[in-house]
């Protein structure tokens, strides 16, 4: 039978995983896992300031590699699946604000031009990015 403390150690571990599906944060999942490490050496028979220095040292490698990982996924690198997509442009709203609108996925689409185009209807241009409802187009297709 597993001893109170390991056990303690088990059920932390297993609420602060099943909180973690519901917010989706990485840290939950973080100190769950440090919950079983805690639980196993418990499970072992190590006193409990060994269970809470082993827990704590997995809670703080696992939060530092989070934020880490966390850092490498900034928005600005994450493109959504419009990025790049052809869009054709259909008429200018207001040609000197580079207000116009574009045929894309086979709707009308309003549209911020940057750069210049020669404003043909059926003209290609690149999505950039959305902007609300709005998309952000050029000639150049972005890399």
């Amino acid at each position: 039978m597993l001893p109170d403390h390991s056990l303690a150690w088990l059920i932390a571990g297993f609420i602060l995983v099943i909180v973690e599906l519901l917010t989706g944060t990485f840290y939950l999942l973080v100190l769950g896992i440090a919950c079983f490490a805690g639980a196993g050496v418990a499970y072992a028979g190590g006193v409990f300031a060994w269970q809470a220095l082993v827990a704590s040292a997995v809670a703080v490698a696992g939060a530092v590699w989070v934020r880490r990982y966390k850092k490498t996924m900034e928005p600005g690198r994450m493109q959504g699946l419009d990025f790049g997509q052809p869009a054709a442009f259909d008429a200018w709203v207001n040609k000197d604000t580079g207000q116009a609108r574009v045929r894309y996925r086979d709707t009308l689409w309003d549209a911020q031009i940057t750069g210049d185009i020669a404003g043909e209807r059926g003209e290609v241009l690149y999505v950039n990015s959305i902007d609300g409802n709005a998309l952000k187009v050029s000639k150049t297709r972005p890399a």
